[in-house]
This record gives structure tokens, sequence and C-alpha cells, in this order.
């Protein structure tokens, strides 16, 4: 797992792809794969550039880093993303046995690993994932447009 001084690095990479897919148009949602302190992978949702119902951030990103490490097994592998992924998506994290999952906000419509669904670490499944959520999350809820929770008290 990568040192906790690298979160606000990777996750502002996670966010460059999140403005950069905004910037064309598509769900300003980013995520990038790292190994060893190395970024191998980016992502951003193609769904509709592929009529493709898979095609979201994290998958993209799990796709190109199996692509270039020759492998479908990344036990090595931290995935940052700006918005907590679906249970399609943590379900692929799980069959690749990702080592861990840093996410920026949380995804209050069909986030599975501990939003609405907790798949990342259910006690049922063979494998889970260490996750880290709320780096940078102003930022991204600011960027996808996801309104930030009200402070409450008397």
């Amino acid at each position: 797992m990568i040192d906790y001084m690298n979160y606000e690095l990777f996750m502002g990479e996670a966010l460059a792809e999140a403005r950069a897919a905004a910037g064309r148009g598509r769900p300003a949602v980013g995520a990038i794969a790292v190994m060893d302190e190395a970024m191998v992978a980016r992502g951003c949702n193609r769904v509709d550039d592929a009529d493709d119902p898979t095609a979201h951030p994290v998958m993209t990103a799990l796709r190109e880093a199996a692509r270039r490490l020759g492998t479908m097994r990344l036990s090595d592998l931290t995935v940052f993303t700006t918005l907590e992924p679906c249970a399609m998506c943590v379900g692929a994290l799980l069959a690749c046995d990702v080592a861990a999952l840093v996410y920026a906000a949380p995804n209050p419509v069909d986030g599975a690993a501990g939003s609405v669904l907790q798949l990342a670490q259910h006690p049922s499944l063979g494998r889970r994932i260490q996750v880290v959520s709320g780096i940078r999350r102003e930022e991204a809820e600011e960027l996808a447009g996801i309104p930030t929770a009200e402070p409450t008290g008397a």
C-alpha cells in the first residue's frame, strides 16, 4: 500500500483525469492505478463512447493496467478514484485482487465500498480490499456537481 503522504498527489492525478473527462463532455469522474509509487493506468467514463455499459472509470483503469502489466492479477495495485465505485467496479477490484482503493467522494446512489453497500470488505467474501476515503473530497464533489453535506448543529 502507498504511504499516506502520497494519497493527495495521486488523487490529484485522478482529479486531473476527471477534469479532462468533463472537458470532453463526459461525467467528471476519474481513476488512476498505481503500483510501486508509479502511475500505470488512467481511466474515465467511456460508456457512451464505446457503447459499453461496463466502461466506468475504475474499469477502464483496470483494463489498461492489466494490459500494460500483462496480467489480471493486480495484487500490488492501488486504485485512486474521485467517486466511490459501484458494485460492478468493486467486484472487478476484488476479482483482480487489487490491494487498495482510495476514493475522494462517497457515492450515495450506488457506492459499494461503504456508502450504500460494503462489498470491498464484506466479511462473507474471500477477498478484501483496504479502503481509504475522503482524500480531496470537496474538490471531487465540486467537480462532479455533488452537493456537499451541510454541517449540523444548533
